[in-house]
């Protein structure tokens, strides 16, 4: 272990992440058993209750969207700053501020949504409005991840000083892009809760203008999915070619990607409201040609990840075109964590792309389509290099070998059954037209007949989602009580075949990306958020409305 992990330490990162991820992970468990609730009411196997499933709803998507991830993230990415820069973890008080921080607004958000005040679902759309200690306990949540962000880049900044002219480490590299990206995401809802939501809320306010609040949610909701997959992508690149047993194929194309999705996934987050009226098509079309744009980064890490196990396939004695894929180490559950989430990417990024097209979106807007695409990307890649990443980390974490790597790829393949037993028959419901977001289908007989036989599917896909989450959080909790000592507990990253001496300046930092961001930023949100400001004046100057 470097100094930076040395035993006794208050800034070690261990306990640091430890302490995140827990939380993470006991919080995933509580919101997946909420997701099993919500399926069994929608099969009509429970009474319907529209508080009890608008409840749960809420409490499951904020849990595993904002919860799970932010927790997660924000541990992972103390853990790979202090080892990949070798150094302890700047600020540590700091850092257990911003703990301590997320921990409470967790509490006091989710005591909000249990009591019955708060079942907004988990996105941030008036008219719907919660009771103001949801919005307090969201702001907790986001204000206590702000000193990772800063000591993030206060860590990589000081590196670099001390080390000129050396390309900062690849995981480094894409932790920092995450911190950048999730500065700017957060600042489209912090907006909105704070000079919108927030004052409806406790009264001071008797009108909202839903239009520019949804707008503001537009910049968040797109860009905050690649906050949760950039982790992964980190552990894609950096964490599952070395479990491989392989190499990296490319510590260039990793950084390339990682600009690719600080800079493409911030000026599109219009294509969430193509149906709203507000916005002209023109912004739309704009928006929807960004969108495709992030299909690029997504298309490189599969060939680049691809290339990687491959590269591992051949060393293990792999022959012929396809042959290195029976020689990869299918019992290693970080690498098959690796390749199982790579595999519900493709799915999952076609949806995207049917999402995107501003026709095809209007269809399956409303539906269960858009559900089975954001359990994909979300639950079928992000979650599994979560995972994965746990189980990699966990003996370095504790000292311990993993308990059960049997049980863990059982884990991992009954996961990924699951999802796809839950979101194929999700996306052919959509395209059946079931609504999503609903307690129940008060429809014609006849169309609700047409859903029951994959209602019923999907059923059995959430009850093996539930067993697996159920695997994973045993592992790790008997994992603390294993005798056995992990073999190794130096963390070490993936490498590329040749040593990396040098990279360009472009993908050695990120100052110049930052102010393309401003320019695009600006192109792509000025109007369609100014203009709700330019309607106000318009109104009280001609027609004398306030």
């Amino acid at each position: 272990m470097s100094a930076a992990t040395s035993p006794g330490d208050f800034r070690r990162p261990d306990t640091l992440a430890l302490a995140h991820m827990w939380v993470a992970f006991s919080l995933f468990a509580v919101g997946t058993l909420l997701g099993l609730y919500q399926l069994l009411e929608r099969a009509g196997m429970v009474p319907a209750s529209a508080r009890t499933y608008y409840g749960s709803m809420t409490l499951h998507g904020v849990v595993e969207a904002f919860v799970l991830t932010t927790f997660f993230i924000v541990g992972f990415g103390y853990f790979v700053t202090a080892t990949s820069l070798g150094r302890a973890v700047r600020w540590p008080r700091l850092a257990w501020i911003g703990f301590g921080t997320m921990l409470l607004g967790t509490v006091v958000a989710a005591l909000s949504i249990v009591s019955g005040n708060a079942s907004v679902l988990y996105t941030f759309y008036p008219p719907q409005i919660a009771h103001w200690t949801f919005y307090a306990g969201a702001a907790l949540l986001l204000v206590g991840s702000i000193p990772w962000i800063v000591i993030t880049l206060a860590m990589q900044v000081r590196w670099k000083k001390e080390n000129p002219g050396r390309p900062i480490p690849l995981s480094q590299f894409g932790m920092a892009s995450c911190a950048i990206l999730w500065a700017w995401t957060m600042v489209g809802v912090v907006v909105e809760v704070v000079f919108q939501l927030l004052p409806a809320s406790i009264g001071l306010t008797q009108t909202i203008d839903v239009g520019l609040a949804r707008a503001l949610f537009a910049w968040t909701l797109h860009p905050i999915v690649y906050f949760w997959l950039i982790p992964a992508y980190v552990g894609l690149y950096t964490i599952v070619p070395k479990a491989a047993g392989g190499y990296l194929f490319s510590d260039e194309m990793g950084r390339i990607v990682f600009v690719m999705l600080l800079v493409f996934s911030l000026p599109i987050g219009l294509h969430h409201v193509f149906v709203d009226p507000e916005q002209a098509a023109g912004w739309k079309l704009a928006h929807a040609l960004g969108t495709f744009l992030v299909a690029l980064p997504t298309l490189l890490t599969g060939f680049t990840v691809t290339a990687s196990l491959e590269t591992a396939g051949r060393l293990r004695g792999g022959r012929n075109l396809f042959g290195w894929i029976r020689t990869l180490p299918w019992g290693e559950p970080v690498a098959l964590g690796g390749i199982l989430a790579v595999v519900t990417l493709l799915p999952g990024g076609f949806g995207g792309l049917v999402n995107a097209s501003y026709a095809m979106d209007a269809m399956v807007h409303n539906t269960q389509w858009i559900t089975a695409h954001f359990h994909l990307i979300f639950g079928g890649t992000a979650v599994t290099v979560y995972f994965a990443i746990a189980y990699y980390l966990w003996p370095r974490l504790t000292g311990r070998a993993l308990y059960s790597r049997r049980m863990a790829a059982a884990q991992l393949w009954l996961w990924f059954s699951g999802m796809l037993a839950l979101t194929l028959p999700w996306h052919y419901l959509g395209i059946l037209w079931m609504p999503r977001r609903i307690a129940w289908a008060p429809f014609d007989p006849q169309i609700v007949a047409r859903w029951r036989p994959y209602s019923l599917a999907m059923l059995v896909g959430g009850t093996m989602l539930v067993l697996s989450g159920l695997m994973f959080v045993a592992n790790l909790l008997l994992t603390h009580r294993n005798r056995n000592a992990a073999a190794d507990r130096e963390m070490v990253y993936a490498e590329t075949m040749e040593p990396v001496v040098s990279v360009p300046a472009l993908l050695n930092g990120f100052t110049t990306w930052n102010w393309l961001l401003v320019v695009l930023m600006a192109m792509a949100w000025a109007y369609p958020i100014g203009q709700f400001f330019f309607m106000d004046v318009h109104k009280t100057l001609v027609w004398g409305v306030k």
